[in-house]
């Protein structure tokens, strides 16, 4: 018998690493069999999608709002925006970073079960190969019928209803009122009409005299009457304050940050003039919505405070943690996104930051790629750039000629210094160096930029990292603040670096600034508060800074330094020119009048090479995934025809364009009905700030059409006023001359049982007046409404330390009797008086204004200081202009408050007022009456 030997170890071994190897040949020939084959969509991906996915991402259930039974849906994404498949790279496609289990939490399938390798492999080979899917190869991302709003199509002009009325919207709300069997209410009164047209153009309640005048112009001829009082209306300079100031709430416009710090923006009262012109000129819509998304590239650098309007957190007040920072910038872009989206839209883009838009079809991707068209906008000051008719670039130009001579005057007699609006400047007799050194006579230093300039392109600071130029600062410096690339970053505001010499040492700090090649200079600007963000004027205890003594050097040839200026030798050389000290005290006063009358630096925003945009996965800057393309909503044909490396000014130009022209209908749908609201009481769409899905449906959206279509192609009227399109004075002037506008608003129970909100406008919807409107009203009839138009803000409030909250002052004085547009407006402040009247806090987009009802109302009515001291005016006029006839001035006091005599109630209310010196306690009950508060 043959015995056989047991099996070794070895052979073992062998055994199985033939198995092994036989596996492996198995696997490569199955991976090169896929590779090598085209994917066949029928055979290798549906049966993978329709068992794994489809149950709860098909036709019948979408799971965060993601469908992977068709190929469009795949490339928009679910909720989070993030492209499930984008043909041709696997590596950016969402569905390959699920199914390979890469985040846990959002492992797919969600049974825990991972796809076999093959079925991974076959995903990654199709998507590689540009995801072919028989029958739908459409690569546009599609939306449904039922996915898009009303508003978001094409604005159809209609035909005006054959109703017989001369103006067009009368016709279309009266075919709705026949509907419902209701009719127009008779006309109104000329008492009545005068003070709503004057309450809704321009804000002011027209005086007893005006009234008077209208009354009697009404007995010959009241249609020639009311149209000639329309026009003195759209004319009055009071006009574009009253409308300017709906433009305002939209915006969440005002002059501090509203953070923790709620630090003050220097000047920003230069947008709101800005706003108050345009609406007095009639500028055209679409040229106003130019203007404030690209201000600096069409000559009206002040009208871009638009971008900046809405709150923020100051970088300064971040601190030096880069995901803070990050996060911050983030908050910043969709502060601007909002601002942008509820003024010019009508759609709530920010909520589309973190994910898809729950309603409307806004993607993520979407957010960011608007995003990138802003990036290169940044809150903060400059120096806007104005129209050559600009009053204060004229101004400009006449003292530059002036200071000019002043300069020459001084060029041979050394060194000197100026003193500008958050700056000083340092002259010297031009040097040409690769290298300067300013040496300060101090221990400490602190810098927000410092500039030099070359002789023959007086802008061009050669000192900034963009033009190539480095700094290198005195070894040893203990560094306070920042890193020393700030001081020639370019960017200018509070992010300011500072040093000192450190304790027990000797020296002084010292910067350094090389060039790239041979420079000739002849000036240097130190800044501390390069735009003059603080108001150091109103912040009483932070004193503006005054640099110490300096000596600057430039390097020569040979690499040795030569002293070019100095400030210890400027009183040597006062006595070495007679004519210096003069010159320079003209020079000094020459520039105090261009800080005053010239262009200033303002919070209008600022400007800065816009980089790379990425979509924020859930709305992270921790997380950036895709970079995008500055577009508009894919929805509304957005794509502007950008790449990544577009400028900022390009990009935002071309925004504009996009957003004002044919294809965009929600402009011009947003702007007309939110016209209507403020003359009406209340929207055709009565969600003035949302046209999205969540928001209502117009009352009447054929009326709604034709009123966007005459606002952009103006057809009525317009030969006789010579109407541009775009003109916001042509649709205003259809509105209130409308016999909707012009009729009575009392009630008839009968049409209030059908219409009980006064939506069909059977009626004028009567409704109470705004803050600003009671306020200057009061101001009217006690004749102590100052006249001024526009300049800086009248102040209301005190504050003793830069981050202290603000303080309302006890008692206004006469500078604030000007309209209440004027008065400052500080976030997070009670004004202690008209916030009770729903005055808006500017932290949210007000493009409809709550009305509440409150005790405090009446309150604030009956015994405020301002009240008080008001109503003690009105009756001391009310007895002026009778000669002390109290029955008479009792009648005068209703006619300064209410425009018309006392009815027999009235009078009879007020006749147990004996004593003059009491006339002033029916002005107060006067205030809080419905007569007075209310528009009829």
């Amino acid at each position: 018998m043959i015995q056989h030997a047991a099996p070794t170890h070895r052979s073992n071994f062998c055994s199985a690493r033939l198995i092994l190897l036989c596996c492996l040949a198995t696997l490569y020939l199955q991976a090169t069999q896929i590779t090598e084959a085209a994917i066949d969509f029928d055979l290798d991906i549906q049966p993978i999608l329709e068992e794994n996915c489809w149950h709860c991402h098909g036709e019948d259930e979408q799971e965060s709002g993601l469908r992977l039974d068709k190929r469009a849906m795949m490339l928009k994404g679910g909720d989070y925006g993030l492209p499930t498949l984008v043909p041709g790279h696997p590596e950016k496609s969402y569905l390959i970073e699920v199914v390979e289990h890469r985040d846990p939490d959002m492992a797919m399938p969600t049974d825990g079960d991972k796809l076999p390798e093959q079925q991974i492999a076959l995903l990654r080979q199709w998507i590689a190969e540009g995801a072919q899917w028989p029958g739908q190869m459409n690569d546009k991302i599609a939306y449904a019928a039922d996915e898009v709003p009303w508003s978001f199509q094409p604005v159809v002009c209609p035909s005006v209803p054959d109703e017989h009325e001369q103006n067009p919207i009368d016709a279309f709300l009266l075919r709705k009122l026949r509907q419902k069997s209701l009719h127009f209410s008779k006309p109104a009164n000329p008492a009545t009409l005068i003070r709503r047209a004057s309450i809704v153009l321009t804000g002011l309640p027209p005086t007893p005299e005006d009234v008077l005048s209208f009354q009697k112009s009404c007995e010959t001829d009241a249609d020639g009457a009311y149209i000639t009082l329309i026009e003195q209306l759209l004319e009055s300079p009071h006009f574009g304050e009253r409308w300017a100031q709906h433009w305002l709430d939209v915006i969440r416009w005002a002059e501090t940050n509203g953070s923790e710090s709620n630090m003050y923006r220097k000047n920003a009262w230069i947008y709101r003039d800005y706003v108050i012109r345009a609406f007095n000129e009639d500028k055209p819509y679409n040229e106003f919505l130019t203007e404030q998304i690209a201000g600096d590239v069409v000559g009206h650098g002040d009208a871009t405070g638009f971008l900046v309007s809405g709150p923020h957190v100051p970088v300064a007040t971040v601190g030096q943690e880069p995901s803070a920072r990050r996060q911050a910038r983030a908050d910043r872009m969709d502060e601007i996104l909002q601002t942008v989206g509820a003024s010019a839209l009508g759609v709530t883009i920010g909520c589309a930051r973190c994910h898809n838009h729950k309603f409307d079809p806004i993607t993520i991707r979407d957010y960011y790629s608007l995003s990138a068209v802003f990036q290169d906008v940044e809150f903060g000051s400059r120096y806007p750039e104005l129209d050559e008719r600009h009053p204060r670039r004229e101004a400009a130009q006449k003292l530059n000629k002036e200071i000019a001579k002043q300069r020459y005057r001084l060029r041979d007699a050394g060194t000197w210094q100026e003193d500008w609006a958050g700056y000083g400047e340092i002259h010297f007799p031009s040097a040409t160096t690769n290298a300067v050194r300013i040496t300060f006579l101090s221990r400490y230093i602190g810098l927000d930029e410092l500039e030099i300039f070359g002789l023959h392109d007086l802008q061009d600071n050669v000192a900034s990292s963009e033009s190539g130029a480095t700094v290198i600062a005195a070894p040893g410096m203990e560094v306070l603040r920042n890193e020393l690339w700030k001081v020639n970053d370019g960017e200018y505001g509070t992010e300011r670096w500072a040093a000192r010499v450190p304790q027990g040492e000797k020296g002084n700090p010292w910067l350094e600034f090389q060039f790239t090649k041979p420079t000739e200079i002849d000036r240097i600007r130190l800044s501390t508060n390069r735009e003059n963000f603080f108001d150091t004027d109103y912040l009483t205890d932070l004193k503006p800074f005054n640099f110490p003594k300096y000596r600057i050097e430039t390097q020569t040839a040979d690499g040795t330094w030569q002293t070019v200026a100095e400030s210890e030798k400027n009183s040597q050389l006062n006595k070495k020119f007679s004519f210096r000290q003069d010159a320079l005290q003209k020079l000094q006063r020459l520039i105090a009048q261009f800080n005053t009358e010239g262009p200033r630096p303002s919070f209008v925003g600022r400007f800065k090479t816009p980089g790379p945009t990425h979509v924020f996965h859930r709305g992270s800057p921790e997380n950036p995934r895709d970079e995008v393309a500055p577009a508009a909503p894919l929805v509304l044909v957005g794509d502007l025809q950008l790449d990544s490396n577009a400028s900022g000014q390009a990009r935002r130009k071309a925004f504009a364009d996009w957003l004002t022209g044919p294809t965009n209908p929600l402009p011009a749908r947003v702007m007309v009905n939110r016209m209507w609201h403020h003359v009406f009481g209340q929207g055709i769409v009565t969600t003035t700030g949302d046209f999205g899905f969540a928001g209502a449906k117009p009352t009447h959206p054929e009326l709604l059409d034709w009123l966007a279509s005459e606002f952009t192609e103006p057809t009525i009227m317009a030969s006789a006023h010579s109407v541009r399109p775009w003109s916001v004075k042509h649709i205003l002037r259809l509105l209130v001359t409308s016999r909707a506008f012009t009729q009575e608003s009392k009630p008839e129970e009968e049409a209030l049982s059908i219409d009980g909100t006064s939506s069909l406008l059977w009626r004028f919807p009567p409704r109470r007046l705004e803050a600003e409107v009671i306020r200057d009203a009061i101001l009217v009839a006690s004749d102590s409404l100052r006249p001024e138009l526009g300049g800086p803000s009248y102040r209301i409030h005190n504050v003793k330390k830069r981050y202290a909250q603000w303080q309302v002052l006890d008692n206004y004085s006469e500078e604030t009797w000007r309209r209440m547009i004027y008065q400052e407006r500080m976030r997070r402040v009670d004004d202690c008086m008209f916030t009770a009247f729903d005055f808006p806090d500017c932290g949210q987009v007000r493009a409809k204004r709550p009305v509440s009802t409150t005790p405090l109302q009446a309150l604030n009515l009956m015994n405020s200081p301002f009240v008080m001291s008001q109503s003690k005016l009105i009756a001391e006029r009310s007895l002026e202009n009778t000669d002390n006839n109290l029955p008479a001035a009792l009648d005068r006091c209703f006619e300064l408050l209410l425009t018309r005599q006392p009815t027999a109630d009235e009078k009879a209310a007020v006749q147990s007022i004996t004593n003059p010196k009491d006339l002033f306690l029916v002005c107060r009950a006067i205030l809080n009456s419905n007569a007075f508060t209310f528009l009829e």
